[in-house]
């Protein structure tokens, strides 16, 4: 409620208030009828949250909620959510666009600021360092002897990284994510790929905008991802028989895990369970299942709703069902997915994470898909909502329609059409 509903509201409430106050008691103060009403109106008040207030523990004079601590999930204020530093970074992992000659002059600007001027260790991967295009950047070589390299899948980065900025498209931030399977660094995505629905800064004064965010100046996106455990029949045999060396896969997502029918021309039998309790199987292609930064990917194209990437939800997509009445659903972020290739499927799934990572699913494998405890913090241009309204306005065009007219313009149109088809006539007739 604002400020000026709140006074309104009170006004109103007041005069009421004190009306009935003054008839059952006339011996109650103003001062203490306010006072009252000051309690009554406290229950109404609004704070600026993205969130619906708490809902009232009690129902009626007997009934309530049970006080369970397993099962309360606090969640906080996004709009509170800002970065803070509670020592002073001092390295940053780079990661740019790969194969894109309009990266590596913005490559060579940032890595060099970051280390002649801010003196941090900055991480690249190898691969940057055999890239023959960067030699042809004169300010490179005097950088290159101090940049540190890792390899994927070889080094571990846990607790080596600090900050990370990205340059490029989406594709550099769900490769970020990659990287850290358990916590991850803030990530900071500049604008210079295709899309940029995820990459909000623009590059053109990066260095007044890298300060800000080393100073701490900077709303949060908490971006949760999905925790998705491939288990195989085979495995839980081998386990069985005493071979615990096969671990199921593990992967953390930031868009989807999608389940399909592969090469087969069969229609994909999916069983999907919810919390242990079937819920029903998808005939189809397959199915997404996304994260709200994921539900403006795959999952739009597929029909789905866009959900803010702030809201704790897990979406789960049909792709092209064999049913006019199976719609996109929105389950609550903290429940366990399970999908299994149905008994009475003729072949068999492939899932994809994230689009890597690519694998079949034979009969009696499932898929576990919860909401991972490590969320992807990315950081906001301007503020969590601000920025994902300018994505959706800027990179999918949402909404655009031409103005309607307004009744002026219309009047406006329709008399100069009534003049102009009465000039025309009367030429006409005088030209008869």
């Amino acid at each position: 409620m604002n400020e000026v509903n709140l006074q309104l509201a009170r006004a109103m409430v007041a005069e009421e208030y004190i009306r009935s106050s003054r008839n059952s008691s006339p011996d109650v103060s103003p001062t203490r009828a306010h006072r009252q009403l000051d309690e009554r109106l406290r229950l109404f008040r609004r704070t600026r949250s993205l969130n619906a207030p708490s809902p009232v523990q009690h129902f009626g004079p007997c009934g309530r909620i049970m006080k369970n601590s397993a099962m309360v999930m606090t969640i906080q204020d996004p709009a509170s959510q800002r970065l803070t530093w509670y020592k002073p970074p001092l390295t940053v992992l780079v990661i740019k666009k790969v194969r894109d000659a309009t990266v590596y002059s913005p490559f060579v600007k940032l890595v060099q600021w970051l280390i002649q001027e801010k003196r941090m260790v900055v991480f690249v991967e190898a691969a940057v360092m055999d890239d023959p295009h960067l030699e042809q950047f004169s300010e490179f070589p005097s950088v290159k002897d101090r940049l540190m390299t890792f390899r994927l899948g070889k080094d571990d980065l846990t607790d080596k990284i600090d900050f990370i900025v990205c340059l490029g498209g989406d594709g550099t931030l769900l490769y970020a994510s990659q990287l850290f399977q358990q916590s991850v660094p803030p990530v900071m995505a500049f604008h210079l790929g295709s899309l940029g629905f995820l990459t909000p800064f623009l590059f053109d004064n990066f260095q007044e905008q890298v300060n800000n965010v080393l100073e701490g100046h900077a709303a949060l996106t908490l971006r949760s991802r999905l925790r998705c455990i491939v288990m195989k029949q085979s495995d839980s045999v081998a386990e069985s028989e005493g071979n615990k060396q096969n671990k199921p896969s593990s992967f953390l997502v930031l868009n989807e895990v999608v389940i399909d029918r592969g090469p087969s021309p069969y229609l994909s039998n999916i069983d999907l369970f919810l919390d242990g309790k079937h819920i029903t199987s998808v005939q189809g292609d397959g199915l997404i299942v996304s994260t709200p930064t994921g539900s403006t990917a795959y999952a739009v194209a597929a029909g789905a709703s866009m959900i803010h990437p702030s809201v704790p939800a897990i979406m789960v997509t049909p792709i092209c069902p064999h049913s006019l009445s199976f719609r996109p659903i929105v389950v609550p972020a903290g429940v366990e997915l399970k999908i299994s290739v149905s008994p009475e499927s003729r072949n068999t799934s492939w899932v994809s994470f994230d689009g890597r990572c690519r694998q079949e699913l034979l009969h009696g494998d499932s898929l576990r898909v919860t909401t991972s405890i490590y969320p992807v913090p990315s950081i906001c241009a301007q503020d969590q909502i601000s920025d994902w309204f300018d994505s959706l306005a800027e990179c999918l065009h949402w909404n655009v329609r031409k103005r309607q007219k307004h009744m002026d313009e219309l009047e406006d149109l329709t008399r100069s059409s009534s003049n102009d088809t009465l000039d025309s006539i009367g030429r006409e007739s005088i030209s008869k």
